[in-house]
């Protein structure tokens, strides 16, 4: 498992130890929308975040919705961990997830697990999930928890740094009438620690990748 133990690692720490060219190299978030089924949630709630994200100074954030990209079932000859990739569409979707330094999963709860449609798009790659930072919205009649349990065990096989503060929205307090998004008033703080966090590690994690952003 890919995982900080927060009291040995301190965050602050980390980032005090760095002398990052932040203003000319502003942190790039994705928030992917993780279902493609018809009358979903997952684009609406996306849409939300990215919403109250706007003005965050840290970082700029991106929706990449599923269903836009469109990706096949798994159809390449090597594991991904070989970063030999001969299908055009696992090349362009290497390409996009390489270009963000770090990722909001925005998923339902499919019978305890995420959708199948977003572990495939985590599957097809590795080497550009690799030391970057992750965070979750989920939603269900449970706040899809489940979902994000299995999801945070598949990140740390891929070396993403799942951070602890997550949103959790159900049904029953969230959707007016199971059906229409409306969150409760405190979400927007519970979203809020939640991308605290994610840019707070997504930017400690940077000089992993990117050594020459160290002054």
């Amino acid at each position: 498992m890919y995982s900080f133990c927060h009291h040995r690692f301190p965050i602050q720490s980390i980032l005090r130890g760095l002398r990052l060219t932040t203003s000319s190299h502003p942190l790039r978030l994705a928030i992917i929308a993780g279902s493609t089924r018809p009358g979903r949630h997952a684009r609406t709630v996306a849409d939300w975040v990215a919403g109250l994200s706007r003005n965050r100074p840290a970082a700029t954030y991106e929706v990449i919705d599923l269903a836009q990209v469109n990706l096949p079932f798994i159809d390449e000859v090597l594991p991904p961990m070989a970063g030999q990739y001969s299908q055009p569409h696992t090349v362009a979707w290497a390409s996009t997830i390489q270009a963000y330094d770090g990722f909001l999963f925005v998923t339902p709860e499919y019978n305890h697990a995420p959708p199948a449609v977003l572990k495939n798009a985590l599957d097809l790659l590795f080497a550009e999930w690799n030391d970057k930072a992750a965070t979750f919205v989920s939603y269900g009649f449970d706040g899809g928890i489940r979902a994000v349990e299995q999801l945070r065990q598949i990140c740390g096989e891929l070396k993403l740094a799942d951070v602890r503060a997550s949103l959790a929205l159900r049904f029953g307090t969230d959707f007016e009438g199971y059906a229409t998004f409306n969150p409760a008033a405190e979400r927007e703080a519970d979203l809020a620690r939640a991308l605290d966090d994610l840019e707070q590690w997504a930017q400690a994690l940077r000089p992993i990748r990117h050594p020459e952003l160290i002054a």
